[in-house]
């Protein structure tokens, strides 16, 4: 009975920061992080303001946790993949990370636009500096090389990313996974 109990209250909790979570992010498409007020939330949500503070402190610290979901969840993709020079799996993991952004195209479209925070941003190039070291290692750059093709790749990346969901997501996914694969393995040449 006591377990039962526990599995209802869990549900009820997950609804209610589902709803907190997709009301927010619905103003995020709308209006910056700065005109957003807990109380247009909760009306959003139709929840009271105290279930609000009982999940999260503010605004920011919603944002925070969805951020902090997402990387969580890009990180669950990638641990599930492990490279070995092959074409074919690089493209099917990536693959897998374009369906997530795609699954969740309005939060990823809310969080990679233009006024992407700094600690955001740099925890994307972190996703994308470990998906490349072992790679660019191997190749015995010199670090500072190392970083500037990280950098290059994950920041490419992510410009390509932010125009295919501002685009409508036309192209599908394995095509966008193999520009991506063809862009940082090849560059441009790849495409002339």
């Amino acid at each position: 009975m006591e377990k039962q109990k526990k599995k209802k209250v869990d549900r009820r909790v997950q609804y209610t920061k589902m709803v907190l979570r997709q009301s927010f992010i619905d103003l995020l498409e709308k209006y910056p992080i700065s005109k957003i007020t807990i109380k247009s939330i909760c009306e959003k949500a139709d929840i009271n303001r105290t279930t609000f503070y009982a999940h999260y402190a503010d605004q920011y610290d919603l944002l925070n946790q969805i951020k902090q979901e997402l990387i969580d969840d890009v990180h669950v993709y990638l641990a599930n993949f492990t490279f070995h020079d092959n074409k074919s799996e690089s493209v099917q993991l990536l693959n897998k990370i374009f369906e997530y952004i795609k699954e969740n195209s309005k939060i990823c479209s809310v969080l990679l636009n233009d006024t992407t925070d700094a600690a955001f941003y740099e925890q994307i190039m972190a996703i994308v500096q470990n998906l490349c070291m072992e790679q660019l290692t191997k190749k015995a750059f010199n670090q500072n090389t190392v970083d500037y093709i990280i950098s290059f790749a994950a920041t490419g990346s992510i410009g390509l990313i932010r125009k295919w969901l501002d685009t409508g997501m036309k192209e599908p996914t394995y095509t966008m996974a193999e520009i991506i694969l063809k862009l940082t393995n090849q560059g441009l040449t790849a495409f002339v």
